[in-house]
């Protein structure tokens, strides 16, 4: 409790939907209801005996309940108010951090209508380079956003869905050294489904299809060894663990049907995830082998980016590994994956920094490389980044080519095989990175390719500076 923790409006909504009055709440707390009052207004700290007492009368995560959501809230603010829509808007961080601080669902509310305008204004530019006409009826906030802002308010660690891949462990007696095989012959001994890999002549883009007319599963045969264990663990998921997937589910506001099934497949994936790498066995070697990714590959039979997304998830309470984050993207800047355990805050809306080596990694294909980074707030990341194929489909075109980051915040570097060797502080060992152009106010950065809406743009004609929008 090195800090004060102003948790006014997680405390004022836990009443709420325990349907109590401040008089019943403090009553069960033993505080008066005018301190708890102050406390719903940020006028009194929550205190580590009160956060106990919260915990006990009411069933909460205590971690997840005193994570500060305000730092997160306000970079989100920060980066809306870069567009030109706002110019003009005065004002400045203490404003944002107050009203993240009071209203935090306002906040909230905002970044999403700000998300959703963005999504329509880039769907409009779209339509109007082409020649068809507009179907405004799909004009939505951008359904992937949205699922992944889902992941992320749950920490991406779902407790029920590890429990059934535990589970499922002890009844089917699965080998770990042959897991594909034992997963087989459970779905036919269980469920009276057969395994048969398909030529990719029929598969075609399909990895894996259920055909229940014939009580088979078929999977492409250009999966990998790990790919056909976890699509495999996936039918088991979709056979057996539909209500409790669906109960996750609920959990998630949008009413958005397509960002609902992305959020329905993304929990079957974690299903399969937690099977093929389980919980305690993966942590504890993740931890002895101090995250040596390539060991963790070959000793569990999972690929590279399988292992990435395992260690994000660790996150179980009194067994919880280094917060790490992830994110994926292809050579275009195009983010399909982003996961964060940690204070790292990924851009909603554009691109990644482009000194960051996620995207020098496309330099060096297959080969892992380390940085050590600093956000402009002074804080370290070790970052390792590696570039990864899926040549799934036959023809001309190119295998699918996406670069996968993991990091984590530097005082968590001795447990990382990769830090071996970095001068962690030094005062300049660290790449100075940004969340992304619009945001970083690094007037000198000679990458920049947007103008910081830290400081304006040179008006004379007699000073160039390259680039563009860098600070003379």
């Amino acid at each position: 409790m090195s800090q004060k923790l102003m948790l006014g409006h997680k405390v004022r909504r836990l009443r709420r939907e325990s349907g109590l009055s401040q008089a019943q709440m403090a009553e069960q707390l033993g505080i008066s209801p005018s301190y708890l009052n102050l406390i719903e207004h940020n006028q009194r700290p929550v205190t580590l005996t009160l956060l106990l007492k919260l915990g006990q009368n009411f069933g909460i995560d205590l971690q997840r309940f005193a994570e500060d959501d305000e730092a997160r809230l306000v970079s989100g603010l920060s980066e809306v108010l870069t567009d030109a829509l706002f110019r003009g808007t005065d004002l400045g961080k203490q404003d944002l951090r107050e009203l993240a601080a009071v209203a935090p669902g306002i906040a909230e509310a905002m970044t999403t209508l700000y998300g959703a305008y963005r999504q329509a204004r880039q769907e409009l530019e779209a339509i109007a380079d082409t020649a068809g006409g507009p179907d405004l009826a799909k004009l939505r906030a951008s359904p992937g956003e949205s699922a992944r802002d889902f992941f992320q308010a749950e920490l991406n660690h779902f407790p029920d869905l590890e429990a059934a891949a535990e589970d499922l462990w002890k009844r089917a007696g699965l080998d770990a050294t042959a897991l594909y095989t034992s997963l087989a012959r459970y779905l036919e001994t269980t469920h009276r489904i057969k395994v048969q890999l398909m030529p990719q002549s029929i598969m075609g883009a399909m990895i894996r299809r259920h055909d229940p007319h014939r009580g088979r599963v078929l999977l492409s045969e250009m999966l990998p060894a790990s790919g056909r264990a976890f699509q495999l663990a996936c039918e088991v998921a979709l056979l057996e663990h539909h209500a409790t997937i669906e109960t996750t589910l609920a959990r998630f506001a949008s009413t958005d049907e397509d960002a609902r099934a992305l959020v329905r497949i993304g929990l079957v994936n974690y299903f399969a995830g937690a099977v093929l790498l389980p919980y305690k066995p993966f942590a504890d070697a993740a931890q002895g082998l101090r995250h040596d990714l390539g060991v963790l590959g070959a000793r569990f039979g999972a690929s590279f980016e399988q292992v990435c997304h395992r260690l994000t998830t660790l996150q179980r309470p009194g067994a919880s590994g280094v917060p790490f984050f992830m994110i994926r993207l292809d050579a275009a800047g195009n983010v399909s994956k982003r996961f964060s355990a940690n204070s790292l805050h990924f851009a909603r809306f554009g691109g990644a920094c482009s000194v960051w080596n996620l995207h020098h990694a496309f330099q060096a294909p297959g080969q892992i490389l380390t940085q050590l980074a600093e956000m402009p707030d002074g804080s370290r990341y070790l970052s390792i980044a590696r570039t990864i194929s899926k040549p799934w489909r036959k023809g001309p075109l190119r295998a699918a080519q996406y670069s996968i980051a993991l990091g984590c915040e530097t005082r968590h570097a001795e447990r990382i095989v990769y830090a071996d060797g970095l001068a962690l502080e030094a005062k300049d060992a660290a790449d100075p990175i940004g969340v992304t152009c619009r945001t970083c106010p690094r007037g000198d950065c000679a990458h920049r390719a947007f103008p910081s809406a830290h400081q304006p743009i040179p008006k004379t004609d007699f000073i160039r500076t390259d680039p563009l929008f860098a600070t003379p």
